[in-house]
């Protein structure tokens, strides 16, 4: 008896498979080496949600093509797929204005749904699961038709008005940041460190080859007599928290009486190369702290730290505990991580393999270039920091518009070998300093949970490189008074969010100490407008030892002025 010939849809659902078998080829060659080994009984197991999301691609691109085909007839006709909120790729009329650039558009929002189904439709680990969700967003965001030429209708467009002039410009655009060696996402002209960035006055007092300390001019006649001295991550330059007046943190502290003290880390070069985390903690952290106690005349200080520098500053108070020191009056933690078991999309991809090639590498010696973070941290978000710029610098032509916080952005900064892969290894990859006892630090074994001071952990709500939730777990670790607040925006946008402004909101829950569980926190909170800098500064004036005269001078007589804010150090870029 002859064989039956396939149907339509038995075919459909052949190429569907092997459409899927191809994409997973790709990407397990990319998240996890040991993937491809199980391809076959993954696609097994999961070949029953694969088949309907397949069915669902196709029968929206039937949908589509008969949509297309009664526009061409001069029917009006809804949209088969909409770009998701917020998705401003597509919002010019020249997407929709003609059948073509609105297929394409279309076309493209609907395979790009069905990568993401086929992603949740595997049967895997949630760590894999995650991984892949990663690559495929890379692949989805890469293949979008705005980022070429012939497919994006607003670019021709604009070639054709210039008389392609717009094009010769994005090529010229194109060979200096090839030159840069990055992408350009603002006019960096337009901005210069200590002259309309970091500007806040104030003078060096204090450096090593790990840091300069810096402290600021009092802007009130009254100042609080306990000091703050704020440690910002190693990662990125300090200035985010003193861009323009306007959303200076630095400058509203100070406007609110508080004498403060900022840390500047040093943009390592070959010769630091060999510093290691304790390094970061025994020559940055500690003394900068005495040098504060010293100048200020207080045994205890208010505390902020940020991002790393609030891992660091967490390990350093854990040190001072098992030293039975109390060097600290209060703490704030502003998108800090200790608890690293959910560390976002960057911990997906921190792995025994690859934290073993950078041992190899620079784990004796050696530098961790901030161009390769600074990659790394804008492929979490593409389409705002790479692909839109792609678009606007290369295929239109333009020159990216002023944007303070862009600028600190695109000046790097490199890490030495021994420190980042150190830091890696133990909160990334093992999660270590969650563990009583299971790291020393300066010769003594760190135990977060006999760390007691009031303590005010700031999350953001949108913030891909802190997860919130993750960030809470603060909460738990440490045992003081605890004051838990979730701000709106992300990483950095949410923390740099002025007071003046009264912008976006914050949550607070006053009814309950923080609970175990971050979802129980935010059911029973509440959100409140404007900027949570008020709630932070209402929260530190319980903790200032009062008030007394501002000093005119900087400094003393041990600790002399070294250069006018902001120093030597935060000045040198990455070439």
């Amino acid at each position: 008896m002859a064989a039956q010939a396939p149907t339509a849809n038995d075919l459909l659902t052949q190429a569907g498979h092997a459409l899927v078998g191809n994409f997973l080829n790709t990407l397990s060659s990319r998240a996890d080496p040991d993937l491809a080994l199980h391809l076959q009984s993954v696609l097994a197991a999961s070949a029953p949600k694969l088949t309907a999301a397949q069915a669902r691609m196709s029968a929206k691109h039937f949908a589509l093509w008969a949509a297309m085909i009664a526009r061409d007839g001069g029917r009006d006709v809804e949209p088969v797929a909409r770009p998701e909120p917020g998705d401003r790729r597509f919002a010019s009329a020249e997407w929709q204005a003609s059948t073509h650039f609105d297929y394409l558009r279309q076309a493209y929002l609907i395979n790009a749904q069905f990568l993401r189904d086929c992603v949740e439709a595997l049967e895997l680990d949630e760590r894999s699961k995650g991984r892949l969700r990663f690559v495929a967003r890379q692949l989805i965001d890469a293949m979008s038709p705005a980022n070429f030429a012939a497919t994006n209708p607003d670019a021709l467009k604009l070639a054709q008005q210039t008389g392609g002039a717009s094009l010769t410009q994005g090529l010229k655009n194109l060979l200096e940041d090839a030159r840069k060696g990055r992408i350009s996402t603002t006019d960096e002209s337009a901005f210069e460190v200590g002259r309309n960035i970091a500007c806040t006055e104030g003078a060096v007092i204090f450096e090593n080859e790990l840091l300069q300390l810096i402290q600021y001019a009092p802007r009130t006649t009254r100042v609080r007599k306990r000091p703050l001295l704020v440690v910002p991550p190693c990662i990125n330059k300090y200035y985010v928290l003193d861009l323009q007046p306007e959303n200076s943190f630095v400058r509203y502290a100070v406007e609110q009486g508080n004498t403060v003290y900022m840390v500047s880390w040093r943009n390592i070069l070959p010769e630091q190369g060999h510093h290691t985390w304790d390094d970061y903690l025994g020559l940055g952290v500690l003394p900068a702290m005495q040098a504060v106690r010293d100048l200020s005349g207080m045994d205890r200080l208010n505390l902020i730290g940020y991002c790393v520098g609030g891992t660091m500053l967490g390990a350093v108070l854990a040190i001072l505990a098992a030293r039975g020191e109390d060097w600290v009056e209060s703490l704030a933690f502003f998108t800090s991580l200790h608890d690293f078991s959910d560390a976002g999309d960057i911990g997906l991809f921190v792995d025994e393999q690859g934290v073993a090639a950078r041992e190899a590498a620079i784990g004796s010696g050696g530098i961790m270039p901030g161009r390769e973070l600074a990659a790394v941290f804008s492929a979490l978000r593409a389409n705002e920091l790479i692909w839109s710029y792609v678009v606007n610098n290369y295929l239109k032509g333009r020159t990216p518009v002023p944007f303070d916080l862009l600028h600190w952005n695109a000046d790097s900064t490199n890490l030495p070998g021994p420190m980042y892969c150190w830091y890696v290894r133990n909160m990334y990859l093992d999660n270590s300093l969650t563990v009583p006892g299971k790291l020393t630090m300066l010769g003594v074994p760190v135990d977060l949970t006999r760390v007691h001071h009031p303590t005010y952990v700031l999350a953001t709500r949108e913030d891909h490189i802190v997860p919130w939730k993750s960030a809470y777990q603060t909460t738990q670790l440490m045992r003081g008074t605890m004051r838990f607040v979730l701000g709106e925006s992300g990483h950095v946008a949410g923390v740099v969010n002025p007071a003046s402004k009264n912008r976006r909101s914050y949550w607070v829950n006053e009814h309950d100490a923080p609970p175990p569980d971050a979802q129980a926190w935010l059911a029973r909170a509440e959100q409140r407008p404007g900027s949570w800098w008020t709630d932070w500064d209402a929260w530190l004036a319980q903790y200032s030892g009062g008030q007394a005269r501002a000093k005119k001078r900087l400094g003393s007589a041990r600790y002399k002025v070294i250069e006018p804010a902001p120093g030597r150090y935060v000045k040198q870029r990455v070439v």
